[in-house]
């Protein structure tokens, strides 16, 4: 039998396959690029809290991968829409798709960050040790690791938690900042990591609320409804803001 197009059946079948094989290569490439950027991450924070110049070096090094997999799934991602233009959920997963994507890039890039300036620490007069920065670093650790989890298995209470979190983390860094600050008016030659590890801290919040962003992603492609910004309305809801893809930026 032959729809409007003159396309029958069994055609459509086989092009609705193909889509959501396409789409289920697209998830495991995106976990692959999800695994790498948690390693970066441990590894970057290790390597602060060691003051480990070789594994801070790596994290550079290994980033380059990230990079790449962020323009593969990219034009995945393009190829998808132009090709198939999906609607309702799978436009929404597809468009989740994308914006963890960028988040996953970015976070990388602020794992860079850390890892550079762990080399740099390494090399300046040592700090006091600072029970803030152990802190902050488990917390980000298991936000990046649970936003993650909730994506793969799109749990939206452990996403919410994810949300929650950030503001410890948000508090941690105000506290680490007027620490760091009083040991720059105390001790000037230690000025300079001080520095190094406000940098640090200013980075581990990005990674933070890019965590946050992938969690609020899984509310979005489970339920249609944006939490970011304080905002709790679901897609079409007339005090919302338009579409699911405009709602989910």
């Amino acid at each position: 039998m032959m729809d409007g197009a003159g396309t029958t059946d069994s055609e459509n079948t086989a092009v609705r396959r193909h889509f959501h094989d396409e789409l289920d290569q697209l998830q495991v490439r995106l976990m692959a690029m999800a695994g790498l950027v948690e390693q970066l991450v441990v590894k970057a924070t290790r390597a602060v809290l060691e003051l480990d110049i070789e594994l801070g070096e790596q994290v550079g090094v290994e980033d380059d991968a990230v990079d790449e997999l962020e323009l593969e799934l990219d034009d995945r991602v393009v190829r998808l829409l132009a090709l198939h233009q999906p609607m309702a959920v799978d436009l929404r997963q597809i468009v989740a798709t994308s914006k963890v994507v960028n988040d996953l890039e970015r976070m990388g890039d602020h794992a860079v960050n850390v890892g550079r300036a762990a080399t740099h620490l390494a090399r300046r007069t040592p700090l006091p040790e600072v029970r803030e920065i152990e802190e902050m670093v488990a917390i980000v650790r298991e936000m990046v690791s649970d936003a993650l989890a909730a994506y793969v298995s799109r749990n939206v209470v452990t996403a919410r938690m994810v949300c929650i979190t950030d503001r410890k983390v948000n508090d941690l860094r105000n506290s680490l900042q007027r620490i760091l600050i009083s040991y720059m008016l105390e001790n000037p030659k230690s000025i300079s990591a001080a520095l190094e590890m406000l940098f640090v801290s200013q980075n581990l919040e990005r990674i933070a609320d890019l965590a946050t962003n992938i969690s609020e992603d899984v509310v979005f492609l489970v339920e249609g409804r944006s939490i970011k910004h304080g905002a709790d309305h679901a897609e079409g809801d007339d005090e919302g803001h338009g579409s699911g893809a405009s709602a989910a930026s």
